[in-house]
């Protein structure tokens, strides 16, 4: 057949019909599922996308045969910085390339054969979504978790715009442009995940995801258990706090750190020292964090000539600045103890500063210092000597705590969301500021504030809507009087963290969402998607829907229930795909010469989908060669008649097919494809191998188990499927049909092939009767010529039998 046409018949029936439509009134059977969706930055489909998508929509495909009413949505992410970069280089605005990038892609997506129900589409760059993701915005400011405070921030110097810590790379790079990232002071807007740092660290374990990915996100949120102390500081009414997880070693405290972006330091500054800080704040600030925390960098600060109070024993120690403190993690302070922290050891040596021990190590712990091991006690303690380690941390914060100079704390390495971005293409942060009212957020009836068009967004350091005096000047909406609006726009993170929300009810114009409409829809079943998304985009969706559950939006408090990552497509040199490379392999040429099942059913049996790999354009070859032989005999299978016998060769036959259904069903399940895929192939040789030069074929059956091929191919090969359904003589759609289901009694064979070993080497294979005992199968095993040639010239000192698995004879 015609591989082409016949699937573009298949995709016009489909549209006409309707077919993948769901069924607003079954949510008792509702199946969620949801690919990360695309962002239009590129005009083609490329080996990525058709990974995500492809295999993807055959595990929906395949949850629908079940009896499942499966809800398929499918959108754009539509902002971001790419399409404004494109705009700077090219001159075509952002808005015109990224309609026209849509446009061409949803053609793209159409020809997959997905099962997408696109009259649930959704694209964030359009004002009908993004008023609600300013929405969004209005109800963290109403409910006190958006703040906008000045804080050090991660400066792109390339992108001209702040950054997320979750998007600087390990390396301390822009993970866009590569470009080192600076630390500056700015005023911006912050969403509080933090306060739902607890929560998003202990509902991990709910989840059916990747325990990697969970790692990955235990790790970022960073949860720390220990003690906060209070440090006074000579000369100043404002004390030091301190976090810290070793209040056992508080009387070995020697100096103190400040981070150089500390709010302390420009106050205790002694002018003796002024210049060198100044100095050091400047160097320290154009190092990474990731630098920074090295701990291979060599250590180095400036004394602020302050000194703080320690308040176990009245002890001064000197405060010093240094970059290996951020302002970030903790307080942005440290009690430095030299003797049991190789990195205060390190800084101590260095600037020749005291170093005291107070913890020894028990007996038979050497303690050379630094001494880091908690397998000790404490010395020079005063009334805390001879305490464990645990005892003394404990004993040490209870008795701060009654002096009112510490406290148990928890602490979390997770930061505050930062969502202002110093770029054009995103949705305008929906506030404005007010001389007399101050921060005033604009009215929901007032929403969406729409992106203008006519906006210089040539990068220069400042947001490009700064420049737009028709947006910037409006009306404050409490007192009428004067007021200006944010120049800034939203992380496009915002926009992708309620998207899976709004598909449901993407037509809702009164408000973003019905609740009681989503409560029935979500949580997504199955989201499907990359795993570089782990501590970025799987992290604020989490933090969104436990926000807008405390809000009384929605009452669940998780936003996708299983998460699957696919695995990436490598070129055929076994490297990253990528234009400098010279190793891009596009789908469109394959699927013009192929049609798009060969290449779907290659992307699922030639890699594990989970792990990618690199591409072999054999492997589409053979899959085309395999289509082929089903549709032959497919087609042969209409001329068998008869029922024949049902005799060893049909019930053998049989049994393949049931446990084909049977492995088929469990594999597409775990979404293991490739294995699901050949064990169909198995099938088909056991039906050529049965009808080859056999003249008393059982018709019936040999049909019976074509039409569950088909059904079981059908998730994979959609177009063709459909095809050979219709051929089969059955009502459209093959999409309609019932998933088949094994029969357990099929699997129990009357034979089975054993392997025979002959002192511990396996010599041969034998088919014996499943029950047969002991006895029978030494006759059987012993007149076998490979096992009598093994056995020839010796005697038979032992035989066992596993039933069912292995004859193993022992011989001198």
């Amino acid at each position: 057949m015609d591989m082409i046409t016949m699937e573009q018949k298949w995709r016009k029936r489909w549209e006409e019909t309707n077919l993948y439509s769901f069924d607003r009134t079954r949510t008792d059977k509702k199946l969620y599922c949801l690919e990360m969706f695309s962002y239009p930055s590129a005009a083609k489909l490329h080996a990525g996308h058709w990974y995500n998508y492809g295999p993807t929509d055959s595990w929906a495909r395949f949850k629908r045969m079940q009896g499942y009413n499966v809800f398929h949505p499918m959108g754009f992410d539509a902002f971001g910085l790419p399409a404004e970069n494109f705009a700077i280089k090219t001159g075509i605005h952002p808005k015109d390339s990224t309609l026209q990038n849509i446009a061409t892609m949803e053609g793209q997506l159409r020809n997959i054969g997905a099962s997408f129900d696109w009259e649930y589409e959704l694209v964030t760059c359009l004002p009908e979504y993004y008023k609600w993701t300013q929405w969004m915005f209005v109800q963290m400011y109403k409910h006190g978790l958006a703040e906008r405070r000045e804080a050090p921030v991660n400066w792109c110097p390339s992108c001209n715009t702040v950054l997320a810590n979750e998007q600087v790379m390990g390396d301390g790079t822009c993970e866009r442009c590569h470009t080192i990232v600076e630390r500056r002071n700015l005023t911006q807007w912050f969403f509080k995940i933090t306060k739902y740092a607890d929560e998003l660290l202990a509902d991990l374990d709910k989840l059916d995801w990747p325990e990697k990915t969970k790692q990955m996100q235990r790790n970022w949120i960073g949860k720390s258990v220990g003690s906060e102390v209070v440090f006074k500081i000579e000369g100043c009414d404002e004390p030091m706090r301190v976090f810290t997880t070793r209040a056992d070693t508080l009387f070995g405290v020697t100096y103190a750190v400040l981070a150089p972006e500390h709010p302390l330091v420009d106050i205790i500054t002694t002018e003796e020292c002024r210049e060198a800080v100044e100095e050091y704040k400047v160097m320290a600030s154009r190092a990474s964090e990731i630098d920074r925390l090295s701990t291979t960098r060599e250590k180095t600060g400036t004394f602020t000539g302050a000194y703080a109070i320690n308040p176990v024993n009245g002890r001064k120690v000197p405060i010093y600045i240094a970059d290996y403190v951020l302002a970030s993690y903790g307080t942005g302070a440290v009690m430095a103890v030299p003797a049991h922290d190789e990195r205060d050891f390190a800084f101590a040596t260095k600037y020749n500063l005291p170093i005291e021990r107070v913890i020894a190590g028990n007996e038979g712990v050497e303690d050379e210092l630094p001494f880091c091991s908690h397998d000790g006690h404490l010395v020079n303690s005063q009334q805390f000597d001879g305490m464990g380690v645990d005892e003394g941390r404990e004993a040490i914060t209870a008795w701060l705590k009654e002096k009112e100079e510490g406290d148990f704390k928890v602490n979390f390495r997770l930061r505050d969301w930062l969502v202002s971005r110093q770029r054009y293409w995103g949705a305008p942060i929906p506030i404005v500021y007010c001389d007399k009212c101050g921060t005033v957020p604009v009215p929901e009836e007032q929403l969406p504030v729409e992106l203008p068009y006519d906006v210089d967004f040539t990068p220069d350091g400042q947001s490009p809507l700064k420049k737009h005096a028709g947006f910037m000047n409006c009306k404050c909406p409490v007192c009428g009087g004067d007021a200006t609006r944010d120049p800034d726009t939203l992380d496009t993170f915002v926009c992708s963290s309620w998207y899976f929300l709004r598909y449901p009810d993407n037509k809702n114009a009164e408000k973003p969402f019905d609740t009681e409409w989503i409560n029935q829809i979500l949580p997504v079943d199955k989201y499907v998607g990359g795993a570089e998304h782990a501590c970025m985009h799987l992290l604020y969706a989490r933090f969104f829907v436990k926000a807008l559950r405390d809000m009384g939006y929605v009452n669940f408090d998780e936003p996708f229930k299983s998460l699957v990552h696919q695995g990436i497509i490598l070129g055929p040199d076994g490297y990253r795909m990528s234009k400098s490379r010279g190793n891009v392999v596009s789908p469109d040429e394959f699927v013009e010469k192929y049609g798009s099942d060969v290449f779907r059913m290659y992307l699922m049996f030639c890699f594990s989908y989970v792990e990618g790999g690199p591409w072999n354009t054999d492997g589409i070859l053979a899959i085309n060669r395999f289509l082929e032989r089903v549709e032959r005999f497919v087609v042969s299978s209409l001329e068998m008649k008869g029922e024949g016998v049902y005799e060893k060769a049909e019930k053998e036959l049989d049994a393949v097919r049931h446990y084909t259904i049977a492995q088929v069903t469990a594999d597409t399940d775990k979404f293991q494809f490739n294995t699901a895929i050949a064990r169909i192939m198995e099938l088909f040789n056991a039906l050529y191998k049965y009808t080859a030069n056999n003249d008393n074929i059982n018709g019936k059956l040999v049909q019976d188990i074509v039409r569950d091929s088909v059904l079981i191919l059908a998730p994979f090969v959609p177009h063709m499927a459909e095809e050979l359904w219709e051929m089969l003589g059955n009502e459209y759609s093959v999409f309609n049909q019932a998933w088949p289901v094994h029969d357990p009694a099929k699997l129990v064979r009357d034979e089975s092939e054993i392997a025979v070993q002959v002192n511990g080497k396996v010599r041969a294979r034998v088919v014996v009767r499943t029950d047969a005992e002991s006895d029978e199968v030494q006759q059987i095993v012993l007149a076998d010529e490979k096992v009598a040639a093994a056995i020839d010239g010796k005697n038979v000192v032992k035989f066992v039998y596993i039933k069912g698995r292995l004859a193993n004879i022992v011989v001198k």
